[in-house]
């Protein structure tokens, strides 16, 4: 990047430590008790994002005539980053300026890595080396699962996630197991994460591979397509493990979404025989516990669902009480928004509608819908094959993810958020080439 000027290989950096990222600094702390060492791998994926956006500006030949070829999806985030960049100086809110900045930062950092997106052009060989980061990622997961279920006991057990989580963000271990209630079922059974944060951000992160590994699979010779095969087993057993409930959905709205796509109804068909197998399983074969822990999910008399259920009533009280936004970093998960202001939190939708309004959610949800439009009319008209590979992928992650945003603050989960980001600006680039033949 430095030496060459290959700024656009940010993203290998990216995919290969987003996953590890919790386990990094899990096992720095553990090894050497330094938070300063600790912060330092913190800010890694930021600094980096940074530096390759500083070599962009520094290796752009006539930097100061960038041509400004806009298209609704980049205007859409800009003017969702100049509002959030409005509500970080506005008065408004109890949360401090520092707080308000690093939301701040947490909503720039994707910004950025969607502009790199967009300026990226890759070989088909780069390309094809990002989406083998991809497989190895998901292959990887499932492999941890698998020892952990093999060996009954989380690997975060064993990378000092607990004391790390109490030493630098003052959090108590919680549940049964000494980590914290999410890595728990209402059944008080293991619920595993593999090498990620936790096992809702590896059930959506799985995702990712899953569509990867499909398309991929839907567009080489079948005599080469046995390993794409394995990535999808391997993605669906890892959602298996995360036993996430708005991912497990998920991947059934993402199988509809690319059966529309393809018009593949057989594929609607085997989606509607794994979700009537499903039923058919808890209804006969299911313990007491899993029966009734699903169907107390269903009518909203598991804890969790009246969680959030609770938590989206809070934010939707705090939106009509502040049509115009309660002020940055009042709601969601993230380690600059204090329990003592927060808000609700457990809808990304909700979540950007408490801090800046009404109008901040719709502008947000605009974003995610021409975002998937595009993407998808990218997919259908390139006669770019790998283009086509990362539109395709962007656009069914994209889709897949609309439901872990109602029940999370799933924009912190950096590794599918950061990289599906930066998929629909290396799309977005493609569209522009489309319509007006300029990228």
């Amino acid at each position: 990047m430095v030496f060459k000027g290959k700024w656009e290989y940010v993203v290998y950096f990216l995919l290969a430590y987003l996953p590890f990222h919790i386990t990094v600094l899990s096992l720095t702390y553990q090894t050497t008790y330094s938070p300063i060492l600790v912060a330092f791998f913190q800010l890694a994926k930021d600094l980096m994002v940074i530096l390759g956006f500083v070599l962009f500006l520094l290796f752009h030949k006539n930097i100061f005539e960038y041509p400004l070829r806009l298209n609704i999806v980049d205007r859409l985030f800009l003017f969702f980053i100049g509002l959030a960049l409005l509500f970080m100086f506005l008065p408004i809110g109890e949360s401090s300026f520092v707080n308000k900045a690093f939301y701040f930062k947490n909503m720039l950092i994707p910004a950025i890595v969607y502009f790199l997106g967009r300026n990226t052009r890759f070989t088909d060989q780069e390309i094809s080396n990002f989406f083998k980061v991809i497989f190895v990622i998901a292959v990887a997961a499932f492999l941890v699962n698998l020892l952990e279920s093999t060996l009954d006991t989380h690997f975060q057990s064993y990378t000092g996630y607990a004391l790390f989580n109490q030493a630098i963000y003052d959090t108590a271990p919680s549940g049964n197991f000494g980590l914290s209630w999410t890595f728990e079922t209402q059944a008080i059974t293991k619920r595993f994460a593999s090498f990620f944060s936790d096992p809702l951000e590896m059930a959506s992160s799985v995702l990712l591979g899953f569509a990867a590994g499909l398309i991929w699979y839907l567009s080489s010779k079948r005599e080469d397509s046995s390993i794409y095969l394995l990535v999808m087993f391997c993605s669906l057993a890892s959602l298996f493990f995360a036993s996430s409930r708005a991912a497990f959905a998920a991947f059934f709205v993402m199988i509809f979404f690319i059966a529309v796509v393809f018009r593949l109804y057989k594929l609607i068909f085997f989606g509607f025989a794994m979700a009537l197998a499903f039923i058919v399983y808890v209804f006969i074969f299911a313990s007491d516990d899993f029966y009734y822990f699903v169907v107390d999910t269903i009518t909203f008399e598991n804890a969790s669902s009246v969680g959030h259920l609770v938590e989206w009533l809070i934010a939707l009280d705090s939106m009509i009480a502040n049509p115009l936004g309660a002020g940055l970093a009042m709601s969601g998960n993230v380690g600059s928004v204090t329990d003592d202001v927060r808000i609700g939190g457990e809808n990304q939708f909700l979540i950007y509608g408490v801090q800046m309004g009404f109008l901040g959610m719709i502008v947000y949800i605009l974003l995610l819908g021409y975002s998937i439009s595009y993407a998808i009319s990218v997919f259908r008209n390139t006669d770019n094959l790998m283009t086509a590979r990362i539109s395709f992928t962007a656009a069914a992650v994209k889709t897949g993810l609309l439901l872990p945003l109602f029940t999370a603050n799933a924009e912190m989960y950096a590794y599918v958020s950061w990289i599906s980001w930066w998929m629909v600006g290396y799309a977005m680039s493609e569209y522009n080439r489309i319509k007006t033949g300029y990228a």
